[in-house]
């Protein structure tokens, strides 16, 4: 039987389906050149954003698992 989410809760799951997305979005835009052509400094950049995306797509991953 497959429980039905609370409203609140299906916001999580659909926040989490949208931020590992677009990480994976960000993540194959990384090995392009145009990345590569970047300054140093916005490419450090897209790196921390990438590595918090992770962080908040564990987060939302646990979250999700609690229901």
């Amino acid at each position: 039987m497959t429980q039905q989410l609370a409203p609140h809760q299906q916001r999580v799951v659909d926040e989490k389906q949208e931020l590992d997305e677009k990480r994976e979005k960000l993540g194959a835009f990384k090995n392009t050149d145009l990345f590569a052509s970047l300054p140093w400094q916005e490419q450090e950049r897209l790196n921390t954003q990438a590595h918090v995306m992770t962080m908040y797509s564990a987060i939302l991953g646990a979250r999700i698992a609690a229901f």
